[in-house]
């Protein structure tokens, strides 16, 4: 392994801070930067998983990408699957406990987790590793001990669990574990950094002090802002359906990128991809020009990310096709085709047949909304009663195209 060569610390900081929410404390940072480059040494950088959630979206690649920055300037990734704590589930940011998993199912997502993250950083510079190695050793006197370390009173801080406590929702002590566990991943392997979402900042900071009663000197914490989703309101998340997944398609990459609002693209460009700072600069400058159209910037956006995640060969590609599709208005080349039975069926019915909708009240809801169409015809009723032909070409939204063969 050849040996790290550390930028200028000045240099470092400048990338490690674009972006970031906070970093505490930040002149003990450029303590431990200093002396890493004075003995030579990288730092340790935590990120913890959460292998509750396998698939990544961009949401996921803001910190990822910060953990990305500390690899480039040699510094030590790590990425902790929390395996054993995913059977205790974190309660950060929820209104309720969350449900936890087996061993096996946090160790299968995160294999998942790591194959996806590594789009990102470099697989042969990361090291993972899990949680269950040390913290599934710990007997009750050590859990004991641990609990000790912390009152009841520190923990009801933390915003979830102050409302929860308010509102009379139920706590469960487990739950107080969560934090204290998530504390020993930092001690075990001598975090010197540990980055995070704003909504894990109690979490960090509960580090820095088990850290301190383990006779450590204290993690650095570093939080990265929660992405806002495509739809502009809501964090970014597979539940809300406003995300774009890294393991996405080229197509859907791109496609859901244009549905962002003009407001999001460049926040989208900030945290989300690689642009220098003087790209970002133009960028501002042509966002804050009216002559300028937003929708050419916000392409460039869509290819960018199909580049990143795929090629520059699928981002071509994925744009011809969006183009095809939503500007010429032609049917996309590579549609499913789904075989039906009968004669006729109601618009409803097929909506549902062919998975395009969960109940009757979603296809309902799709067709009151002008959505629908058959072969270039837009279906308005309800009631509709579709005649089957072969090869016909149904459309559902503005990217969902199934080809009926009978």
């Amino acid at each position: 392994m050849s040996k790290p060569k550390f930028p200028p610390v000045n240099e470092q900081m400048d990338l490690i801070k674009r972006g970031a929410v906070e970093i505490i404390p930040e002149d003990e940072l450029v303590q431990k930067l200093e002396r890493s480059l004075k003995e030579n040494k990288p730092l340790n950088i935590k990120l913890g998983c959460d292998p509750s959630r396998p698939d990544l979206h961009i949401g996921h690649s803001v910190v990822l990408r910060k953990l990305a920055q500390f690899q480039s300037l040699d510094h030590q990734a790590i990425l902790i699957v929390g395996d054993f704590t995913g059977m205790i589930g974190d309660p950060s940011g929820r209104s309720a406990t969350r449900p936890a998993l087996t061993l096996e199912g946090t160790r299968h997502n995160g294999e998942s987790y790591f194959k996806q993250a590594t789009k990102i950083l470099d697989k042969d510079k990361t090291k993972m590793v899990y949680n269950s190695d040390w913290l599934s050793k710990m007997n009750f006197e050590e859990v004991i001990k641990l609990a000790s370390k912390y009152t009841v009173a520190r923990m009801i801080e933390r915003d979830d669990f102050t409302k929860r406590f308010k509102s009379g929702d139920p706590i469960s002590i487990h739950e107080f574990l969560y934090p204290l566990a998530q504390a020993m991943d930092s001690v075990a392997i001598k975090s010197d950094v540990e980055l995070g979402g704003t909504d894990q900042k109690f979490n960090l900071l509960v580090g820095r002090d088990i850290q301190r009663e383990h006779e450590m000197e204290p993690q650095c914490i570093l939080t990265m802002p929660l992405i806002v989703g495509t739809d502009g309101v809501e964090k970014m998340s597979k539940s809300y359906d406003n995300y774009i997944g890294i393991s996405d398609s080229p197509k859907e990459i791109y496609g859901r990128t244009l549905s962002i609002p003009d407001d999001l693209i460049y926040i989208y460009y900030d945290l989300a991809s690689d642009v220098s700072k003087e790209e970002l600069k133009e960028i501002k400058k042509q966002l804050d020009d009216p002559k300028v159209n937003p929708r050419d910037i916000k392409r460039r956006l869509a290819r960018t990310f199909v580049t990143m995640y795929h090629d520059k060969h699928a981002a071509k590609q994925a744009e011809e096709e969006f183009d095809k599709v939503f500007i010429k208005k032609d049917i996309p080349v590579d549609i499913p085709e789904v075989k039906v039975v009968g004669k006729e069926i109601s618009i409803l019915d097929l909506i549902l047949e062919v998975k395009f909708a969960h109940s009757k009240g979603e296809a309902k809801r799709l067709v009151t909304q002008g959505g629908v169409s058959i072969d270039g015809e837009k279906v308005d009723e309800m009631s509709s009663l579709i005649k089957l032909k072969n090869g016909m070409v149904l459309k559902v939204g503005k990217r969902k195209f199934v080809k009926l063969i009978k």
